[in-house]
């Protein structure tokens, strides 16, 4: 008798089998699919490690490289690190120029700082003083022609030193700009107030307009009513010229006087101690700084708190930083004398 349910070895595959062989093919895929993958990225490790060699070639001129990849990558990151030190070094050369370093190059970028200067000069002078100006021209500085051969031969810029009005383009100020288009011989401070109270401001100014636009040695501040010996004051700047952060002038210390009617007030008199004595300063009739000391006015001249008296508040500049003060009797302007720098007139 024939079964009804047939044979057994026509019987249909199981699910178990059925589901055994869906999953192998799967994993095939899989498999398959990780093959390829993996053969991408070592033909791009390929492609990029023949790329790196390349570059090597073209930056050495070497030709065939036979150095690892590895290799090549440090040889390429140690030029960049050569790249930043090319820069550092350029930085630290501007900043020995600048007065930051000592041995400063003569050579700058700029309008005016094409050649080391001795000194630049300024004059303080203000409205109403035209007489005086006119009679420092006649006595002790040169115009024209002669002012440009001092320039050349002994380093030495001059230039008379004014603010702005009060009233912005008045008489005043148009009679500074007329006189300038003359002679060419002065120094316009267009931000600063022309006021006998404002000197000290008017100081801190200059200095950083004249390092800003000349190189030179010294800068040096002069009243309008002093006269100079032009070959004596280059002579006794020349003299110091071994030190880097020099402040020269004739070196005074005086009362602090805290009474408004008195004529050399000081507003702040209560900052100066018991004792109500200035602490050491140059004169302010002329004193002179060096480069690195006029370029550090430049960087800080919004923080530089001023006094009553330019030539206090000059010295207060100096008094916390490694700056050597020179009491050059030279410049004590009260009496002319064989060697002197100045005479008051």
């Amino acid at each position: 008798m024939v079964n009804g349910r047939g044979s057994s070895n026509h019987r249909l595959p199981s699910a178990s089998s059925f589901q055994s062989r869906i999953c192998f093919m799967m994993l095939s895929m899989f498999a398959t699919m990780a093959s390829l993958y993996v053969a991408g990225r070592l033909w791009q490790d390929a492609t990029n490690r023949v790329h790196l060699i390349e570059e090597l070639d073209r930056r050495t001129g070497q030709g065939h490289s036979a150095i690892s990849v590895d290799d090549t990558l440090k040889i390429i990151n140690c030029r960049e690190q050569q790249k930043k030190l090319v820069a550092l070094q350029t930085e630290l050369e501007k900043a020995r120029t600048e007065g930051f370093v000592s041995n400063y190059f003569s050579e700058n970028s700029g309008t005016h700082r094409k050649k080391k200067l001795l000194a630049v000069v300024g004059i303080f002078t203000r409205f109403g003083r035209k007489t005086n100006r006119d009679a420092i021209r006649k006595a002790w500085m040169p115009a024209g022609a002669a002012s440009k051969k001092l320039e050349e031969e002994k380093g030495i810029i001059i230039r008379f030193v004014i603010g702005r009005s009060a009233n912005r383009g008045d008489i005043s100020d148009k009679d500074i700009d007329n006189e300038n288009r003359q002679t060419s011989d002065f120094i316009i401070l267009n931000d600063h107030l022309e006021a006998p109270k404002e000197s000290s401001k008017k100081a801190k100014l200059f200095f950083a307009h004249a390092v800003e636009n000349w190189n030179a040695e010294f800068y040096v501040k002069v009243n309008d009513d002093i006269y100079i010996n032009i070959d004596a004051l280059g002579a006794a700047l020349a003299s110091h010229l071994d030190k880097s952060r020099v402040y020269i002038g004739c070196m005074k210390s005086g009362e602090v006087f805290s009474q408004p009617s008195q004529k050399w007030y000081e507003p702040e008199w209560w900052k100066f101690g018991d004792g109500k004595s200035y602490f050491l300063h140059a004169s302010g009739e002329i004193f002179a700084i060096s480069h690195p000391l006029a370029h550090f006015i430049l960087i800080n001249r919004s923080i530089l708190r001023t006094y009553a008296h330019d030539d206090v508040s000059a010295g207060s500049w100096f008094i916390g930083l490694d700056v050597k003060h020179v009491d050059e009797g030279r410049f004590c302007c009260s009496s002319w004398s064989s060697g002197s720098v100045c005479a008051a007139s």
